[in-house]
């Protein structure tokens, strides 16, 4: 059962830590010893999504978010969500494994996860993007957990929004949900805000990591070989204790020796999800 779950949906996170983006497909990457690590001498947030992950991995950081409370967060993407994961594979592998309450059991959790994270009030981190509803850092605080992800709203365009080079303003999103947004309300949002950047995940990038609106905004994507469909590279930022920002790239593996053994290109034979603007077996535009 979940106890004790705070209201609020922003966590204020001190330095220093690494921030981690997207990491799904097969557990090729993560290890335990790599986030005992990291946990035991720095704190790490992490931008989802764990959903695309092997269940034991999933499992496993929700351990090190009980073992490590203060210095692991775990942040909600959009497929923390029962009717998107029960359409890309996560309850039919529940299901298949072990039974429906399990998958219940992790909807109820990830109903709980946090939305966001502010680190030393100056970087905003989500998983998708900013919304057009969003006037103050109050507004997310006051979403309510546990809870659902709607078709529409602050909730909504925090794990699906996505920023566009060729926008002005706010545009239609390809994805057929939430809005586009241009540099010039990155811009707006940091200056109203007092903010410095905004980190977020959400779109596979060629090098891991990619800036936009004069580098006030980066896309983190962590896992390298996008699904064993992509030459894409991942990425971990670091942040030390004066905003500095780093970036540690795990390289693209050979594809021949990239074997994930399951239709979909994960070894639990979900299928994938597409990544918008990129050509397929190909490196992810940017």
């Amino acid at each position: 059962q979940i106890r004790n779950v705070s209201p609020h949906s922003v966590c204020s996170v001190f330095l220093s830590l690494p921030v981690k983006g997207s990491r799904p497909g097969k557990n090729v990457q993560l290890t335990e010893n790599e986030i005992r690590g990291l946990c035991l001498k720095s704190r790490e947030i992490f931008l989802s999504q764990p959903i695309l992950l092997e269940l034991e991995t999933i499992c496993l950081l929700l351990a090190y978010k009980v073992k490590y409370p203060e210095n692991f967060f775990l942040l909600r993407g959009n497929h923390e969500c029962a009717s998107i994961n029960r359409i890309y594979g996560f309850y039919d592998e529940c299901k298949r494994r072990y039974n429906i309450k399990l998958w219940k059991t992790f909807t109820d959790c990830f109903n709980c996860l946090p939305v966001a994270a502010i680190v030393d009030e100056k970087i905003f981190c989500c998983h998708g993007g900013l919304s057009p509803d969003l006037q103050s850092m109050e507004q997310v605080r006051r979403v309510m957990r546990p809870t659902d992800v709607p078709d529409q709203g602050l909730l909504c365009d925090l794990l699906w929004a996505d920023p566009d080079k060729d926008v002005l303003g706010w545009g239609e999103n390809d994805r057929g949900v939430s809005f586009t947004f241009g540099a010039d309300v990155v811009a707006k949002f940091l200056h109203k805000h007092d903010m410095d950047l905004i980190c977020r995940a959400h779109q596979v990038v060629e090098d891991g990591y990619e800036f936009f609106a004069k580098r006030q905004l980066v896309t983190l994507f962590s896992a390298p070989n996008y699904c064993g469909e992509f030459d894409n590279a991942g990425a971990m930022m670091s942040v030390d204790e004066t905003l500095m920002c780093s970036f540690q790239i795990l390289k693209p593996a050979d594809k021949k020796l990239y074997s994930y053994g399951g239709g979909g290109g994960m070894g639990s034979g979900r299928p994938v999800t597409p990544p918008r603007n990129s050509a397929k077996g190909g490196k992810a535009k940017k």
